[in-house]
């Protein structure tokens, strides 16, 4: 299995972590090699190794990164422009609409990326409180495209 799925996620209360653990388990049925990590955990290499990236990620406060996100993407944004261009990725983001910045970390990481050169493979979902179904739905759709994709 050349092809890998990093499956990045960023939280303060744990449910992208939840989120992303079940996308990796999916990810198994479709037979597709993937790595989850907390993105405290992730360096830049690592984005540029793996064939597809999710980022799950949950804003906190008044619209900011999870403390475990943000190392990582103070450091993606240093990059140079195009510096992700090989890296295919997709956003699932949480957020809670009783805040004016709902789901910002996300949008923030879908902007980005875009922006170092990175190819958005599937929309970015923008999930509420209720996200379960919707957060599910979107990983199956995802894994299916990815897996189409490496042949699986």
């Amino acid at each position: 299995m050349a092809h890998t799925l990093l499956i990045g996620f960023g939280t303060e209360t744990g449910n992208s972590e939840l989120l992303a653990m079940d996308a990796q388990k999916k990810a198994g049925e479709y037979d597709i090699e993937s790595k989850c990590a907390c993105l405290e955990d992730v360096k830049v290499d690592d984005l540029r190794l793996a064939s597809h990236l999710i980022i799950v990620v949950s804003t906190w406060g008044d619209g900011e990164q999870p403390d475990n996100a943000q190392d990582l993407y103070d450091a993606v944004e240093e990059l140079d422009d195009n510096a992700l261009n090989a890296v295919n990725f997709a956003i699932l983001a949480l957020g809670d609409t009783a805040f004016d910045l709902f789901c910002e970390a996300g949008i923030q990481w879908d902007e980005l990326l875009e922006k170092k050169g990175g190819q958005r493979f599937h929309d970015r979902i923008d999930c509420d409180t209720d996200y379960d179904d919707d957060a599910e739905e979107w990983i199956d759709t995802v894994l299916e495209k990815v897996a189409s994709s490496t042949g699986k």
